[in-house]
């Protein structure tokens, strides 16, 4: 094939012609491809050199499904590599398999619902499952087996733990050695496909978790590619000084070197476009926008790649969101890039996760902060209600020396009333307060320990506490307004009015436009004990129906100690609202009132 001919592309490209190989290595004198095609001789298929650092070479030979690999010739010695680019390999040490990209993806119309509608549930895909062969991980086939308990929960975005085959079986996935091809523990690229399409199927939305502030550091191939490193470090894909430094080994990416950028760039959108994933979260950008995730040392050429990459994301596939992992409430993460932010969409929300565990397990009701629960509530980074992500429980959250939240509440009885009842307390918070409401694998029925990569779901307990999964279920129907009357809670609009950090009692107003079927009143008790005869103010005069009471019996044999009915709310100053109604409300409970 005449270089007029050459195929575009990085990686291994099929076509009608045999399958186009193109390389970047620019310290290598000679570069061959070698596979099944060849038997793996690198005389027979030389690549030629371009001008750009890559090589290039058509195979005639080659097909799709052969095994391949690149044979480099640098001054520091020979080197066999597997592609960068390879989008299926036979392991994370084995060798790179010739893809074809291309998925019956026929039907497949799906958009992302508008992120004021959206309800995340993140998840592992080794652990989503009930298998009792516990000595392999789960597939994306024990995910889909689980789509009918997410479609009848309410959910309508799954978000994946990072998928890029990395070492060994068995991983959070935060240690990617080949971040352009899915796990093979997994099921693989194809079954990846698969899932997506049957999650669109039942209207929910897939979002992937990346992994761009290291790779590896384990089965890393990318470290010193073609031979050329400087100060003993990871050569050309990785920074050769002191910035190449993270928590996780000496592999950050080389942010500005043109051709890392753009393999970076590329993996993003190949998800988007390969995958038809519907979203991108970033993990730890503070370790790819900082050297050392502090913000007196900031790293520019991370920075701008997350703005160009935000930037091409939204230019070619607008609805999509990317969500950025920070934890450092940097609001210029979720500026749009022309004003000189990063472009994300949502991050995720320090400012709501920390003060609403720590009021939930603090055994002592007098050390509950209500003050810190109302600026958790309140809290905005652009004035947009929903450019962050709150929960109550993540991966993060759930390890790491912490556990679930009813293990962190009660160790010695995680399921009893103590931890249901504050468990509950804390994610009605997550599906009342502003912002894009997330819950982690298991959590709608108490999930206990902490998270591990080899222990599956408990999907006994989903039968076990079915009252607390109808509580889960019923709080998303009132957060997406699925019967029509809470409008309010997808709006921007939120004021705390009554405080009283004694009688340990919050309240506050969520609208959207106000008016009936749109005001919502929450009330939330973080106390032992029940008030009858409450007094707080109302937004509007009449009757306001109790939509949600966490105290309700179906929802556990041991709750409903009181009865919370109907209020009417009547003229009469009260928190600043001219009118005004006595509610009843158990202990460590939330009502849901609206018009």
């Amino acid at each position: 094939m005449s270089d007029s001919k050459k195929i575009n592309g990085m990686g291994a490209t099929p076509h009608a012609h045999g399958v186009a190989f193109r390389v970047w290595a620019p310290n290598a004198q000679q570069v061959s491809v070698i596979g099944s095609f060849n038997d793996w001789d690198g005389a027979k298929h030389p690549m030629q050199g371009e001008e750009n650092g890559c090589w290039y070479a058509n195979v005639t030979e080659a097909h799709v499904g052969d095994e391949y690999r690149y044979l480099l010739s640098t001054p520091n010695g020979e080197f066999n590599r597997i592609d960068p680019y390879a989008r299926e390999v036979t392991s994370s040490v084995g060798n790179a398999i010739v893809y074809d990209p291309h998925f019956d993806w026929q039907g497949d119309a799906f958009k992302l619902a508008p992120w004021n509608e959206l309800v995340i549930y993140e998840l592992h895909v080794g652990t989503f499952n009930d298998q009792e062969d516990v000595n392999h991980p789960g597939k994306f086939s024990s995910v889909t087996a689980k789509l009918g308990h997410l479609k009848r929960l309410g959910i309508n975005t799954i978000q994946i733990m990072p998928v890029g085959e990395f070492a060994g079986e068995r991983s959070w996935g935060y240690n990617p050695a080949q971040i352009f091809s899915v796990e093979l523990a997994y099921g693989g690229p194809i079954a990846f496909k698969q899932f997506v399409k049957r999650a669109h199927q039942e209207g929910i939305a897939v979002i992937l978790d990346v992994v761009y502030n290291h790779l590896g550091p384990g089965d890393l191939d990318l470290w010193q590619f073609d031979g050329w490193s400087e100060n003993n470090r990871g050569g050309i894909y990785f920074y050769n000084d002191e910035r190449g430094k993270t928590p996780w080994g000496e592999t950050r990416p080389d942010y500005g070197r043109d051709q890392v950028r753009q393999y970076l760039l590329d993996n993003v959108l190949m998800w988007l476009e390969d995958y038809h994933i519907d979203g991108i979260r970033f993990d730890c950008t503070q370790f790819i926008r900082t050297v050392d995730g502090v913000d007196a040392h900031d790293l520019p050429d991370g920075w701008s790649l997350l703005q160009w990459i935000n930037d091409q994301v939204a230019q070619k596939y607008p609805g999509r969101i990317t969500i950025a992992e920070d934890l450092q409430n940097n609001k210029w993460l979720t500026k749009d890039v022309g004003a000189g932010g990063a472009g994300f969409g949502s991050q995720w929300d320090a400012k709501f996760v920390h003060p609403i565990r720590q009021a939930v397990i603090t055994p002592d009701d007098q050390q509950r902060s209500l003050v810190a629960i109302r600026d958790a509530i309140c809290y905005r980074y652009n004035n947009d209600a929903f450019d962050r992500v709150i929960y109550s429980e993540s991966h993060d959250e759930v390890a790491n020396g912490k556990a679930r939240v009813p293990e962190e509440i009660n160790p010695d009885d995680p399921k009893g009333w103590y931890a249901q009842k504050r468990s509950t307390l804390a994610v009605s918070m997550v599906f009342t307060a502003p912002g894009i409401p997330m819950l982690f694998q298991g959590q709608e029925f108490l999930e206990g320990g902490w998270f591990r990569d080899t222990v599956p779901v408990d999907w006994d307990q989903n039968n076990e506490f079915h009252g607390i999964v109808r509580l889960y279920r019923d709080l998303i129907m009132l957060r997406l307004n699925r019967q029509g009357f809470t409008r309010g809670l997808c709006g921007q609009s939120t004021q705390v009015f009554h405080l009283n950090d004694d009688r340990k009692v919050l309240a506050f107003h969520r609208w959207d436009q106000g008016g009936p079927s749109d005001d919502v009143v929450v009330v939330a008790n973080f106390l032992h004990e029940k008030h009858e005869g409450y007094r707080i103010g109302f937004p509007a005069p009449g009757t306001w129906r109790l939509r949600f009471n966490s105290d309700w019996q179906g929802y556990n044999d041991d709750f409903n100690n009181h009865p919370s009915i109907d209020v009417l709310a009547e003229a009469g100053d009260c928190d600043g609202l001219p009118w005004q109604a006595k509610v009843s409300i158990g202990p460590y409970s939330v009502l849901i009132f609206s018009q």
